[in-house]
């Protein structure tokens, strides 16, 4: 008989990954500064990747040997770190970490959207849909309209993200493919995989042996890889088996809320009147997604 998650745990560690998450975008932000998005995002994933077999080897886990397991571990590196992460980090060069933040936080609606068109792995109910609505709503309130005014300056990497958010969503659909494997495999696979597809483009493109990186891209890269990828992603693929696809993705609308926490705490920032509503919404829209229905007991 399979042990039933603790659930208090779970939404634990979904904030924990909301947390680490959210940090990634001023990460990425400080880093492209001095170091290009491909060789960013390769040394990204190398450093995540090694940290993970590190782990693993403590941990006497060893990466399965098999054709199908790799094939699967190199789609999931495309959509879930190739294809978006350097798509961020060429995105942020020009726009906001704040703004980046926002238009990744709409990922649930994308997974809602795959699942209820094509994949249908997930039961979708009112109560999901009301999570999405909620949640829009909620970052609306929180953010305010003033903060999307950069919306339509820089189409093009504003696109980019909205392309990466997809890309994202279509991940924490097919990560529930590792099902029955310790989180870590599938982590670390996927991050080598990259690193194996990234390292080759950042040399042939942009030449890193020239690269004069400032000791804060640096910092801002170990942050990145050790906390914001490689510890990150081994939450990311335990909840995706406990709480499914689309409750896992849900941490996106709980970024939003802890950066403007952030602010207000450390930079003294100020807090919209109608912020607690917004947040009330966030959590309201988190609950619904990711807390299960009651089942009726069978007489």
């Amino acid at each position: 008989m399979t042990a039933r998650p603790n659930l208090a745990f779970e939404l634990a560690l979904l904030l924990a990954l909301a947390t680490l998450w959210g940090a990634s975008y001023s990460f990425i932000r400080i880093g492209v500064e001095t170091i290009p998005p491909i060789t960013f995002i390769a040394a990204r994933t190398l450093i995540a990747g090694l940290l993970l077999l590190g782990v693993m080897r403590l941990r006497g886990l060893k990466l399965p040997r098999d054709g199908a397991s790799w094939r699967k571990f190199l789609f999931q590196a495309c959509l879930n770190s190739v294809v978006p992460f350097t798509m961020i980090a060429w995105a942020e060069k020009t726009v906001d970490a704040g703004l980046a933040t926002i238009l990744n936080s709409t990922s649930p609606i994308f997974v809602f959207l795959l699942t209820a068109l094509i994949t249908r792995h997930e039961p979708l109910t009112l109560r999901k849909l009301f999570g999405v609505v909620a949640g829009i709503t909620g970052i609306g309130l929180i953010i305010g309209v003033q903060a999307l005014g950069g919306l339509g300056h820089e189409l093009v990497a504003q696109l980019a993200i909205v392309a990466a958010t997809i890309s994202y969503a279509g991940a924490a659909i097919f990560g529930k493919r590792f099902k029955g494997l310790d989180p870590l495999l599938p982590a670390a696979g996927s991050m080598l995989c990259g690193a194996a597809i990234l390292i080759p483009a950042s040399l042939v493109f942009e030449q890193p042996w020239t690269l004069s990186p400032s000791r804060d891209s640096i910092l801002a890269l170990l942050g990145l890889s050790v906390f914001s990828t490689a510890l990150a992603f081994t939450i990311y693929f335990r909840l995706l088996h406990t709480l499914g696809s689309i409750g896992t993705t849900s941490q996106a609308y709980l970024r939003v809320p802890i950066g403007v926490a952030i602010g207000v705490v450390f930079l003294g920032e100020s807090l919209a009147p109608s912020a607690l509503g917004g947040l009330l919404c966030v959590i309201a829209g988190v609950a619904a997604m990711t807390i299960p229905a009651r089942q009726r007991k069978v007489a």
